[in-house]
């Protein structure tokens, strides 16, 4: 049976897995080395499916790094941040560079001369600080966007695009605005939405922290009805639920998988040194701005979330659908409760230290010239002593491994940036297919894998090898893709003279 018999013309054509045919699955290859390379009489007399996967899985990322075409692409318009995230498949870079209005890509170039270091804290005198009361939480304050420190659910909107209920930074606070919608089997026939903010805290230094922060709940009133307003600011060792609906559990008929848990206290699963859940709350009970929770363990947890969750009790029957705002805190605060013990960042520069930020405040020097002025245009070109590694002016780059982003020269800001990077083909299922000129070479890799790591193979690994090496080199030969043509046209040009 042929591998196209059942595949029609149209199917192929209005389908969306054009030229997908010159690969083939690592299912597949797995599937097939099984049946045809382990059993009795065999190469391999006894291997387990497990293994074949594994070193299925070693040789596609092997061979992703020098045979396969394994280079993707990304683009972005560079803020000014002059800041790039690393990809999350990201192995290692192949091509930096920024494309102009004709769409003509310009070469990027490493420098070595900057870098974005772990500025430590210190104190006056220039030792190091092991303070008390060391602020975790970054932009407590409000006094920038929440991005990119900060996450949260995403304001609602109804299909029409009128906005429901958001959150958002306004006047230098964390503010929050709900309203009432209707449907969903709520009855009465309206309920609201638990909205989270929350921010990823590093606790593994820390053994006991203090959170504290300045809230204020605010009442939602509509026809002489009151919807009482709550806002909880706590600790957790989990993200807020991703699901906002808030109504009277009890009363809902249909829809119950929307339903949040964003308005319940068991998400703060921290304990405080009273034995209470480690949460604040306002609301109309009390009259207090400022509040504080002291002395909540993390010592068996590296990673926390600081979270503010906000809510107002619309289970009333009656509609609130004024957008004004509403419940709101600012200077959210979680510091360690005892001396650390660690070295820590500056409290200024806890990722982007001073020399990072000297660096992208100036022009680079490879930069600073066009080469067409009073110094350098009546040279002639006699630019002596030049270094070739900053004779360009497209800008430059370095990779901060620490933090995972790329960091441009300030010339860049606004341009578009592409990044060409090797991934190793394992991200995702879709991507963990081999080409066809490279499957004679993954076979010959697992099994030479397989048996170099058993005992009755190993007279046999000698051969293998070298057929491993030659089929690894006619895949790469296959995969250049050289066409004759081409390659003639291209050796044309080497026959013109060149004048001096």
């Amino acid at each position: 049976m042929g591998l196209l018999d059942g595949i029609t013309n149209s199917d192929y054509y209005q389908g969306s897995d054009l030229g997908n045919y010159q690969f083939t699955s690592l299912s597949d290859i797995i599937n097939q080395f099984m049946v045809v390379y382990v059993g009795e009489n065999k190469m391999i007399p006894k291997a387990s499916r497990i293994d074949v996967a594994f070193h299925a899985q070693r040789a596609l990322r092997e061979l992703s790094f020098d045979v396969l075409k394994s280079v993707k692409s990304q683009q972005i318009d560079l803020p000014p941040t002059l800041v790039m995230p690393l990809p999350h498949d990201y192995v290692g870079y192949t091509k930096l560079s920024w494309a102009d209005s004709s769409g003509i890509k310009h070469p990027l170039y490493p420098t070595n001369s900057t870098s974005n270091p772990f500025q430590i804290r210190q104190e006056d005198d220039g030792s190091y600080s092991f303070p008390e009361e060391n602020e975790e939480v970054k932009n407590g304050n409000f006094s920038n966007p929440l991005l990119p420190h900060w996450s949260k659910n995403p304001d609602v909107y109804q299909a029409s695009g009128e906005l429901k209920n958001k959150s958002e930074v306004s006047g230098g606070k964390l503010v929050f605005t709900h309203r009432t919608r209707a449907g969903y089997g709520a009855s009465p026939p309206n309920f609201g939405h638990a909205l989270a903010v929350w921010q990823e805290l590093d606790v593994s230094d820390q053994d006991y922290v203090n959170l504290s922060g300045d809230g204020e709940s605010v009442d939602l009133t509509a026809s002489e009805t009151t919807h009482p307003g709550i806002l909880r600011l706590g600790l957790s060792t989990g993200v807020p639920d991703s699901r906002t609906h808030n109504y009277v559990s009890s009363t809902v008929s249909i829809n119950a998988n929307n339903i949040t848990t964003n308005h319940k206290v068991d998400m703060f699963d921290l304990v405080a040194d009273d034995g209470s859940k480690s949460y604040i709350e306002w609301n109309t009970t009390d009259n207090t701005t400022s509040k504080s929770l002291l002395g909540i363990d993390v010592r068996n947890h590296d990673t926390i979330y600081v979270i503010v969750a906000s809510f107002n009790e619309f289970y009333s029957g009656v509609v609130y659908n004024n957008l004004t705002p509403g419940n709101n805190i600012d200077n959210i605060s979680v510091t360690n409760t005892y001396a650390s013990r660690y070295l820590s960042a500056n409290i200024d520069n806890e990722t982007e230290s001073s020399t990072w930020n000297n660096y992208k405040a100036n022009t680079p020097s490879e930069n600073q010239d066009d080469y067409q002025d009073d110094t350098y245009w009546p040279a002639n070109g006699e630019r002596y002593g030049l270094d070739p590694q900053h004779a360009q002016a497209n800008g430059s780059f370095y990779i901060d491994p620490r933090l995972g982003r790329i960091h441009f020269s300030s010339n860049i800001s606004g341009k578009t940036v592409i990044l060409d990077y090797i991934s190793d083909s394992l991200g995702t299922d879709a991507e963990m297919q081999v080409h066809k000129f490279a499957e004679d070479a993954m076979y010959k890799w697992i099994t030479h894998a397989i048996l170099s790591a058993s005992s009755y193979g190993q007279p046999l690994v000698s051969r293998l090898t070298k057929e491993k090496f030659a089929a690894v080199r006619k895949a790469k030969l296959r995969l250049s893709n050289i066409k004759l043509e081409e390659l003639t046209q291209i050796l044309r040009g080497k026959s013109k003279q060149i004048k001096h």
